[in-house]
C-alpha cells in the first residue's frame, strides 16, 4: 500500500513555490492552498461526492461510445470477409492478412498472418506516444473528436473501395488516426481521479470493448441484410453504415467530451478549486507540465514504463489469441455460424461482470498486484484445459473459454491503472500510457503468428506461447511490485531527499520522482 512521510518546513516551503514561468495549469495541478496548509482546511465530503458524480456523468459514457464506436470499427472487417469481401477484391494467399490487425479472422491463413506487422500495427504503435504528446497541447474534445471522425471517413472509404490497394491504405491510415484514441482516453481519465478511483472508471469505459466483441458479429450479420441495395454488396454496407455512425457520434461528441480539468467547462470555479486541491493532496504536488530534455529523460528511461510494457504485453496476447480458437471450439459443438455467435455473447457478458467486480474490489482494497496474479491464475486454468483437449469433453473446453476471458480482463484493465497510479505528471501519464499501449500491442502481433493451421484444432504452441507470455505478464509484476517497495523504502528513510535542493524550476518538473510521492500496489 501507498505510505506517506511528513515533509520538512524547509521542503514544504519549497514545495509552496512556483517557477516564474507557471501557467495556469502548473497553479491547477499545484493544488489551492491556503495560508494554513491542505491538512487545515479539509474538503465537504459531501461536496466532494457531488463533484465525483458530476465528472463520472460528464466524462465516462461519451468516452465508452466512442470506444465502442471504435471497437466495432476495428473488428467489422472479419465480419466483412464472410459476407464475400475477398471474392469482391480478388484477394488471394496471404492478401487478407496483409491488412488485418485482428488474429480472430486470419484463422485459415494464420501462417502468412506476419504480413499483419506491415498494416495496421505499424502506424498504430510507432504513432501512440506522438499523439498523446500532441494531446497534451491541444483541447481532447478538439483531439478525440477529430480522429474519430477521420477514422469513420476510412472506414466508409473501405466499405467503397474497389481494390485490395484501397484496402490495404485504408488500414495502414486507420491504425494512424486510431493509435492516439484508447491511450489517450485512459490519459483523460487519469487527470480527473485520485489513484484509488481510477480503476473502476477505467473498467467502466474499458467494458465496451468487451460489450462490441459480444455484439458487433451480429449487428453485422443485421446489416448484410442489405445485400444488394443500391448496388452494394452487403459487406460494403458493413463499412459504409457503422462508419457513418462514428463520424455522426464523433461530430457530436465534440461538444461534450471534457476538456482538461482546468478548463473544463462543465465545471464551476470552486468545483475547480476543490478538484485541485484533492488531485494535489493525492500526489503530493508531483507534477510534469513542461516538456523539455529532462522531462524525456524521466519519461523514456524509466524502468516502471518497461514493466508496464511486459505485464501489457503479456496479458493482451492472451485477450488477441482468445478471438483464435473461440471459433474452432464453436464449431466443434456442431452450431451454426449465428448460433455460435450467440454462444459467445455469455462468455464476454461473463468476462464484463468479473471485469466491473474486480474493479470495485481493486479499488476499495487500494490494492492491484493481487488482481493481476489472480487473473492470470484463472486464465492458466484454462490454458491447462485447451491444452489438455483430446483429454476433456467439449463442453469442459467451452467452459475454459470463459476462463481465459474472463481472467484476461481481470488482470487488463488493472495492468493499466497500476501503471498510471505509479507515474505522476501530464507529460508522464501521457507517454506512460501510450508507451505502454501501444508497445505492448506487439503481443497482438505474436498472437497471430503462433497459431499455426497444421497445428489445428489442438494448437500446442499458440496455447504454450500463450501461457508463457501470460506468465511473463506475472513476472514482471513481481518485479514491478519489488521496484516501487524499494523505492518506497528509500523515501521513507530520506535517501532521495537531495532532490528537494533542485532549482524550483526542475523541482516542479520532477513528477513520480519528487521525493514526496509515494508508489501503490
Amino acid at each position: 500500500m501507498a505510505t506517506q512521510r511528513s515533509m520538512s518546513g524547509d521542503a514544504r516551503a519549497i514545495e509552496k513555490q512556483l517557477p516564474s514561468t507557471a501557467t495556469q495549469e502548473d497553479i491547477f495541478y499545484k493544488g489551492v492552498l491556503d495560508e494554513a496548509g491542505v491538512e487545515e482546511a479539509p474538503i465537504d465530503p459531501v461536496a466532494e461526492k457531488k463533484l465525483l458524480r458530476k465528472i463520472d456523468l460528464h466524462l465516462i459514457p461519451i468516452l465508452w461510445l466512442l470506444f465502442l464506436c471504435a471497437f466495432i470499427d476495428r473488428i467489422n472487417i472479419g465480419n466483412a470477409r464472410i459476407q464475400g469481401l475477398e471474392k469482391d477484391l480478388k484477394m488471394k494467399g496471404s492478401d487478407y492478412n496483409m491488412y488485418d490487425m485482428r488474429p480472430s479472422v486470419a484463422e485459415n491463413d494464420v501462417a502468412n498472418a506476419n504480413s499483419a506487422l506491415f498494416t495496421f500495427f505499424i502506424t498504430y504503435i510507432l504513432f501512440e506516444v506522438p499523439s498523446n504528446i500532441v494531446l497534451k497541447k491541444l483541447r481532447p474534445s478538439l483531439f478525440l473528436s477529430s480522429i474519430i471522425a477521420v477514422w469513420g471517413c476510412l472506414t466508409v472509404a473501405m466499405g467503397c473501395t474497389k481494390s485490395f490497394a484501397g484496402l490495404v491504405v485504408c488500414r495502414l491510415l486507420i491504425g494512424f488516426f486510431e493509435a492516439g484514441f484508447f491511450p489517450g482516453c485512459i490519459y483523460l481519465i487519469s487527470m480527473y481521479y485520485k489513484r484509488h478511483e481510477l480503476q473502476w472508471r477505467v473498467n467502466l469505459f474499458f467494458c465496451a470493448s468487451i460489450i462490441a466483441g459480444a455484439f458487433s458479429g451480429l449487428l453485422a450479420y443485421a446489416i448484410a441484410h442489405m445485400d444488394g441495395i443500391s448496388g452494394y454488396a452487403g459487406w460494403r454496407w458493413i463499412f459504409i453504415l457503422e462508419g457513418l455512425a462514428t463520424v455522426v457520434i464523433a461530430v457530436g461528441s465534440y461538444f461534450i467530451i471534457p476538456d482538461w480539468p482546468h478548463t473544463a467547462k462543465f465545471l464551476t470555479e470552486p468545483e475547480r478549486s476543490m478538484l485541485s486541491r484533492r488531485l494535489a493532496l493525492d500526489v503530493e504536488r508531483a507534477t510534469m507540465n513542461h516538456w523539455d530534455k529532462h522531462t524525456a529523460k524521466r519519461c523514456f528511461a524509466d524502468f516502471k514504463i518497461y514493466c508496464g510494457i511486459l505485464m501489457y504485453m503479456g496479458v493482451v496476447q492472451t485477450g488477441y489469441a482468445t478471438s483464435f480458437f473461440t471459433p474452432t471450439i464453436l464449431r466443434q459443438l456442431g452450431w451454426t455460424s449465428i448460433r455460435a455467435q450467440v454462444m459467445s455473447i455469455p462468455i464476454f457478458l461473463v468476462a464484463t461482470v468479473f471485469a466491473l467486480v474486480t474493479a470495485v474490489l481493486t479499488d476499495r482494497l487500494k490494492h492491484r498486484f493481487g488482481f493481476i496474479v489472480a487473473g492470470c491464475c484463472i486464465a492458466t486454468i484454462g490454458y491447462a484445459i485447451l491444452l489438455s483437449m483430446h483429454s476433456v469433453p467439449v463442453g469442459a473446453r467451452y467452459f475454459a473459454l470463459y476462463l481465459i476471458t474472463s481472467g484476461g480482463y481481470i488482470a487488463q484493465p488493472v495492468i493499466i491503472v497500476w501503471l498510471s497510479n505509479n507515474v505522476s505528471g501530464h507529460y508522464k501519464r501521457g507517454v506512460s500510457s501510450a508507451m505502454q499501449i501501444g508497445i505492448g500491442n506487439i503481443g497482438g502481433i505474436v498472437a497471430s503468428n503462433i497459431y499455426l493451421p497444421g497445428q489445428a484444432p489442438t494448437y500446442p504452441l499458440g496455447f504454450g506461447l500463450g501461457l508463457a507470455f501470460l506468465w511473463m505478464a506475472v513476472a514482471s509484476a513481481v518485479v514491478f511490485l519489488l521496484y516501487l517497495k524499494r523505492e518506497n523504502k528509500l523515501r521513507d528513510t530520506g535517501k532521495r531527499d537531495d532532490r528537494y535542493q533542485l532549482p524550483v524550476e526542475i523541482q516542479s518538473n520532477l513528477g513520480d520522482d519528487h521525493p514526496s510521492f509515494r508508489f501503490t500496489y
